[in-house]
């Protein structure tokens, strides 16, 4: 348990925020800094958590199509053997008035973590013109020790990654994860 407490503290007194911005014809996403602290999974497995908020802004003049995919299996950390992260899309429903609050907001994150740990994830949402969608992303990392953490969506083009960043152990990974059609 010692072992693991770093993570903890961490994530739970992480208070450098990050807000990346990237724009692509039109289309504006925007990630938030960590919410979270420990998990242990009814197996007795302990991660530290991550909840992230990503805002996606359409500003063209026609609906696109956000389509992401997070697989059920896990990322391996290189630099600390036995280390990985899972990625999770969290069913609950992300607005602007749950943004300061605890996880923001999010509902539920326990039981959706104890069901969904060896499930892929999946968000298909249409969002139509001079619109936005919030949504939450979530890791769960399974480390003996890490620093600061930074995810975040990110489009090249019309393709969608999840860039992944943990202090001390993980520099970045870009990892594919859908892609945004711009319907006419």
């Amino acid at each position: 348990m010692i072992k693991y407490l770093p993570v903890y503290a961490l994530l739970l007194i992480f208070v450098f925020y990050t807000s990346g911005k990237k724009q692509d014809k039109g289309v504006v996403i925007q990630n938030s800094g960590p919410k979270g602290g420990p998990y242990t999974h009814p197996t007795g497995e302990r991660f530290g958590r991550g909840i992230f908020r990503t805002r996606v802004s359409n500003e063209t003049d026609s609906p696109v199509e956000l389509t992401i995919n997070f697989p059920a299996d896990s990322f391996p950390i290189p630099s600390s053997a036995g280390s990985y992260f899972k990625l999770f899309l969290p069913p609950d429903t992300m607005t602007l008035a749950k943004e300061s609050l605890y996880d923001y907001g999010a509902t539920g994150l326990l039981t959706f973590f104890d069901t969904s740990l060896h499930k892929s994830t999946r968000l298909q949402k249409t969002v139509n013109p001079k619109e936005e969608y919030l949504f939450y992303t979530a890791l769960l990392m399974h480390v003996p020790d890490n620093g600061p953490v930074r995810t975040g969506i990110v489009l090249n083009d019309k393709d969608l990654f999840y860039k992944v960043s943990i202090g001390g152990q993980l520099d970045s990974a870009l990892i594919p994860c859908g892609h945004i059609i711009y319907k006419k």
